[in-house]
């Protein structure tokens, strides 16, 4: 899942989005407010990582614009601003969390997994299409009682088929969540993902369509 995380401090934004790469994640780093608006603009998000003390453009401000857009991807505030007057400001102006700095990074990890959980209509972590299962917060993969090991590119793409079972999902969408926006796609990175995936998981799991992309779930 790729995720937008907006600091403007170098040191903990950095820090942050290893931690957040490590856990699985795709992390795009937007610096201040407007940049953030912009990235959400060109491309969707499982979820935004906002603080508030922003240049150009306040964190505040820049949810409730993208609130006013009727943009419901789901926004987590960490910030210091941690008076309880604050956190109604943040949670009124549309932010589905509010994280007080310093914080653990597990808790936000878990936090980030609920809200995604929540936007997906799921009630828990796990994924399963026929007989194997993806645990998210665990990032671990069963064949039925087989634990499989994968690459992160693998666990990656496996995790955006499955969410989407049953519906055909493009070659470009598979490349935006295996990479971020600094980084850029090998010409035959989704061929061989796709060829490990099979080779782990069964020929038969996953289907390709010409012009449509990859599927699983029928």
């Amino acid at each position: 899942m790729k995720l937008l995380l907006v600091e403007d401090d170098t040191m903990l934004g950095a820090a942050m989005k290893r931690g957040l790469e490590k856990a699985g994640y795709i992390v795009d780093w937007a610096r201040d407010g407007e940049e953030a608006l912009s990235g959400l603009l060109a491309q969707g998000y499982a979820s935004v990582i906002l603080d508030l003390n922003l240049p150009h453009l306040d964190g505040l401000d820049a949810l409730k614009q993208l609130r006013a857009r009727r943009d419901t991807t789901p926004v987590i505030i960490v910030t210091a601003r941690g008076r309880g007057d604050q956190k109604i400001d943040g949670l009124d102006a549309g932010a589905d969390d509010y994280l007080v700095k310093p914080f653990d990074l597990d808790e936000l990890l878990a936090r980030i997994r609920a809200q995604i959980r929540r936007a997906e209509g799921r009630v828990n972590d796990l994924l399963r299409v026929k007989d194997v299962t993806l645990d998210i917060g665990a990032r671990l993969v069963r064949r039925g009682e087989i634990p499989v090991q994968l690459t992160a590119k693998e666990l990656r793409a496996l995790d955006l088929l499955m969410r989407r079972a049953g519906r055909f999902v493009s070659k470009d969408d598979l490349e935006n969540a295996l990479y971020d926006t600094a980084g850029g796609a090998e010409s035959n990175t989704i061929e061989v993902t796709i060829y490990a995936l099979r080779k782990k998981l069964g020929s038969d799991f996953i289907l390709t369509a010409r012009g449509l992309g990859y599927m699983v779930g029928k």
